[in-house]
């Protein structure tokens, strides 16, 4: 996976550097810092977004917080038997001979990308923060010798690409799935402490909004956007239908669209 240099803006909340963990071995922190074009500093603790690298393992911290990837995790063995995994793949068109092409716009930790690849389909993360794109990559490194079958074989089906949405062109085969931030959604505390990592990795956030005009210039049959129960839908436009779960709501679009 190519990883393009950082690109800060005035919007950029935190600076990231790279760290080794404690008492192993550098260099996959060193070689993370030089593919990232990040800052590596071995010293412990600082104000910045720390990627922290061991020799298997990796995760970002700042502030207390501290968030990893892992689709082998308990909670993600247990989220893969959820209820919720069904509304997410109804809402995307999974049926029993049909597992659609996905491309996650607001590919984050990749936990519903990781759900819907599970579900038999092949996802493509966009995620324009690279380093944590890197660690996305990484987890997915780490699914693929999971000891567990239905992780490896998720795993397989899942490519992350680094850059920003609105620069793609997709075609009329792939679903766009997007989760965008909303941070009036009431969570638990795990949740709004992934929500404030990934806002502190955010460069900017208009809501979704400009994903959502992005998505409508795509020539794709699908659009599916995940929204709290209660929170209006994104962008102007109707949907076709919503699936909605106990806090959440998967509003879909469906489009007659013809060619590629």
């Amino acid at each position: 996976m190519q990883i393009p240099p950082p690109q800060l803006s005035d919007h950029t909340v935190k600076q990231l550097v790279v760290r080794p963990v404690l008492g192993e071995s550098p260099l996959r922190a060193q070689e993370a810092a030089a593919q990232l074009a990040l800052p590596y500093n071995p010293a412990l603790r600082s104000d910045e977004i720390e990627l922290i690298v061991g020799e298997t393992s990796a995760w970002l911290e700042t502030a207390g917080l501290k968030v990893a990837i892992r689709y082998d995790s308990a909670a993600m063995l247990h989220r893969r038997h959820g209820g919720q995994n069904e509304l997410l793949g109804r809402a995307v068109g999974v049926k029993s001979d049909r597992h659609p092409v996905v491309f996650d716009a607001t590919g984050g930790l990749g936990r519903d990308a990781f759900v819907l690849a599970d579900l038999g389909c092949r996802v493509t993360l966009c995620e324009q923060t690279p380093a944590l794109a890197w660690l996305l990559h990484d987890a997915i490194l780490c699914a693929q010798v999971s000891r567990y079958d239905g992780v490896r074989d998720a795993a397989e089906r899942m490519t992350v690409h680094v850059g920003k949405s609105e620069a793609q062109s997709l075609g009329a085969a792939t679903v766009i799935y997007m989760d965008p931030m909303f941070p009036e959604r009431k969570k638990a505390a795990a949740v709004k402490k992934e929500a404030m990592m990934l806002q502190y990795l955010s460069a900017s956030n208009d809501g979704g909004e400009s994903l959502m005009n992005w998505a409508w210039q795509q020539a794709v049959d699908r659009i599916v956007v995940k929204r709290p129960l209660k929170a209006p839908v994104l962008g102007k436009r109707k949907a076709s239908f919503a699936l909605s779960g106990k806090s959440v709501r998967f509003d879909v679009f469906v489009r007659h669209v013809r060619g590629g």
